[in-house]
């Protein structure tokens, strides 16, 4: 299958709304219950835009967006400024194709020429062996493990913590 990368558009947000929405409802990896509708998805997307982090959509070749995944602030407080956090989704339809294993390494680059030094994966779900082999088979090393840090779908789910040094990692101080 042929699969382009490129920066999300504003056009692309209902398909990013329909995937993620797909996922809220049947699966795990999110602890949203309640899918956000195109508008919120939109807030969303523009204030990833707006801290300067890159947001990735993989289409095929009709231009059908068939995943996504974008960096965000792994958390507020300005000690974590190096460290981002990731998320990526895959089309249901889509999985197992390609997208995830091509939309995952140009996401790292991305946030590696911006000077970030480590990117964090908080997986829902520690039976979700496709995202944790996805992230393992992009230098993710397992941090640790939140156990039944959720509930969802009638049972308690727990969150993987991984981790993958960007650039230099900490070896080196960071600038600015």
């Amino acid at each position: 299958m042929s699969l382009a990368l490129r920066d999300s558009r504003e056009a692309d947000v209902p398909a990013i709304a329909r995937i993620y929405g797909h996922w809220v409802r049947h699966g795990l990896a999110s602890f949203e219950l309640d899918p956000p509708g195109a508008e919120e998805m939109a807030r969303r997307r523009d204030a990833i835009l707006a801290g300067g982090y890159p947001y990735l959509v993989a289409t095929d070749a009709a231009g059908t967006v068939l995943g996504y995944a974008y960096a965000g602030p792994y958390r507020t407080r300005p000690a974590y400024r190096f460290a981002c956090e990731d998320s990526i989704y895959v089309a249901p339809e889509a999985a197992g194709r390609g997208a995830g294993r091509a939309l995952l390494p140009a996401l790292v680059a991305r946030c590696e020429a911006q000077g970030l030094r480590l990117m964090v994966a908080v997986i829902g779900d520690s039976g979700n062996a496709a995202s944790i082999g996805l992230h393992a088979a992009c230098g993710f090393q397992r941090a640790g493990m939140l156990p039944a840090i959720g509930w969802k779908h009638g049972r308690w789910v727990d969150s993987v913590l991984m981790v993958r040094p960007l650039g230099p990692g900490p070896a080196t101080p960071p600038e600015g």
